[in-house]
C-alpha cells in the first residue's frame, strides 16, 4: 500500500508536513482516533509500533474489545436503479446480492492490478 505502514494487522498513514518539517499519521480503517507523528521515517515507525501497542495494552487493562480493519462486511449505497439491476442479475444467475459484489470486486481487484 502506497504510504502505509502495517503492524499487528492495524494499517497507519504515513505523511509529511513540509510546515513542521514532522512526519504524522493515524492508524486507519478504524473509528478510534490513533495518531502519530516522528522526526524522520524510522521515528514514525517505531511511534506508529508504540500506539498499536498502548492502544492495545489500554483495551485489555479496560475489557475492551480492540478495534479491527476489514471486518469482512461493509455497507454501500449504489443508488435505487444499480442496486435493482444487481439484485435483478444475481437472482438471475441464481446467487444472492452478496455474492454478485464479492465477485464483481474480485473481478475488478484482478483487472486493477
Amino acid at each position: 500500500m502506497k504510504n502505509m505502514m502495517e503492524y499487528q494487522g492495524y494499517f497507519g498513514s504515513v505523511h509529511f508536513s513540509n510546515e513542521d518539517e514532522v512526519f504524522y499519521g493515524k492508524v486507519e480503517f478504524i473509528r478510534s482516533l490513533i495518531s502519530y507523528e516522528g522526526t524522520d521515517i524510522q521515528s514514525l515507525k517505531a511511534a506508529f509500533q508504540e500506539a498499536i501497542d498502548e492502544y492495545l495494552t489500554d483495551c485489555a487493562e479496560n475489557a475492551i474489545e480492540p478495534e479491527h480493519s476489514f471486518k469482512g462486511s461493509f455497507n454501500i449505497r449504489p443508488g435505487t436503479q444499480l442496486h435493482r439491476q444487481a439484485a435483478i442479475a444475481a437472482q438471475q444467475r441464481g446467487i444472492n446480492l452478496n455474492a454478485l459484489v464479492t465477485e464483481a470486486l474480485e473481478n475488478y481487484l484482478q483487472t486493477s492490478k
